[in-house]
């Protein structure tokens, strides 16, 4: 069989770019080895699929994005912007709502969303194997590439991958098209786990591993100067070390062996309060630092210091001031993180000095990448989605050129 494009994984990137393909009159295959379609869609956003976020700087998109060469994003992101997408969204009457910080989900969902994304290959004539798996891909100068799949040999021109990273493999993840990358010559920047809970050990957190469950918003960074990262988000302490945006956020900045500086009171001057409560209050340390503070999370803070069990006004200043300086650039060093199987995004990927920020086009005549699968990976809050949809977007215009 002879199509003029296949597009491996049926993800978000690949269902868009297949059906803006086919809708441009390309005659599109759609292979995918799962048994559900895009069911990463599906569990995103609680199940409302935070799909795009309208905040993204249009002048600066790579800011929101990390990735070896931070600038090559710029390009689609700017040519396929979340407007564009909403768009589309109203288009096909799905009713949506702003929860946080720009981001846009649902409001009924996600497979709404899966719904739009299939309907607009069924108008683009997108022919869909899936369950499908693939067993070799060649190609030749002359004909281009034979995929050879469960469901029999097809070739094609063109062969645009979009198989995400390794995030979830529960779900099917896999590294499939960084194989792919690699046996056509492509380099493959090192992949990690990203927007990812933050796992520690040792005796210094059992104190906090009690606060399971407990959220706060705190200001985090990590990094030197140059490089530093920082958010204010919420932080959740969770059984085996700390989650929550913030940390998922932070997650894709940090190292291992570097510690995370967290303000656990932002916009707070904690230091000047507990200094005026000296002069007011008889009430023990832990009792003034609760107004301040959760306080689970001050109980927890003054069990770990003898010095701070006791009524406030017996408190030496210099004690107050170095409890203040705590709070407010609270020092840990992460032992790990939870890995794949609870990150939400893979980084690193397929190496973006070997493709094309205007087309997607690899270095390889006629083999594209989109999406997850390449070294660019979004803050939380629907930025990856529209790293898909403007990728796919432009990988598209380019397969009908």
């Amino acid at each position: 069989m002879t199509y003029d494009v296949v597009v491996i994984g049926a993800g978000a990137a690949g269902l868009f770019c297949a059906g803006q393909a086919g809708r441009r009159g390309l005659k599109v295959l759609l292979v995918d080895h799962a048994t559900r379609i895009a069911e990463k869609i599906r569990i995103s956003g609680g199940g409302r699929a935070n799909f795009t976020n309208r905040d993204l700087d249009l002048q600066a998109p790579q800011r929101c994005f990390i990735s070896d060469n931070p600038h090559f994003c710029r390009s689609a992101l700017s040519r396929y912007t979340p407007g564009d997408f909403v768009e589309l969204v109203e288009r096909h009457g799905i009713a949506y709502h702003e929860k946080h910080k720009g981001q846009l989900f649902c409001d009924g969902s996600s497979q709404e969303l899966i719904d739009l994304l299939l309907a607009e290959c069924t108008a683009g004539k997108v022919d869909h194997w899936q369950p499908c798996g693939i067993t070799a891909i060649t190609y030749s100068t002359s004909g281009g590439y034979r995929i050879e799949t469960s469901r029999g040999s097809v070739d094609a021109p063109k062969l645009v991958v979009a198989t995400g990273g390794l995030s979830i493999p529960q779900i099917g993840a896999s590294g499939f098209g960084y194989q792919v990358a690699e046996q056509f010559g492509l380099r493959i920047v090192p992949t990690r786990p990203a927007l990812v809970p933050l796992t520690f050990g040792g005796e210094g957190w059992v104190p906090y591993a009690e606060l399971a469950g407990l959220s706060l918003p705190v200001r985090i960074e990590t990094g030197a100067k140059k490089q530093r990262a920082q958010f204010l988000e919420d932080l959740l302490f969770t059984h085996r070390g700390l989650s929550g945006p913030a940390v998922l956020q932070i997650s894709s900045y940090w190292k291992p062996g570097e510690p995370l500086v967290v303000d656990l009171a932002p916009g707070i001057e904690v230091e000047q309060a507990l200094v005026e409560a000296k002069q007011r209050s008889r009430k023990k340390i832990g009792n003034e630092l609760s107004a301040l503070i959760p306080a689970r999370l001050a109980d927890a803070w003054v069990k770990s210091d003898a010095a701070l069990q006791r009524p406030i006004n017996e408190a030496p200043d210099r004690a107050l001031v170095a409890l203040a300086e705590r709070i407010a650039r609270w020092k840990v060093v992460p032992s790990g993180t939870e890995g794949y199987k609870k990150a939400e995004v893979t980084a690193g990927g397929v190496d973006t000095r070997d493709l094309s920020s205007q087309t997607m086009e690899s270095k390889q005549p006629g083999l594209y990448f989109i999406g997850e699968v390449v070294d660019v990976t979004g803050w939380l809050g629907g930025y990856n989605f529209q790293w898909a949809w403007a990728s796919g977007h432009v990988c598209a215009e380019a397969l009908a050129r």
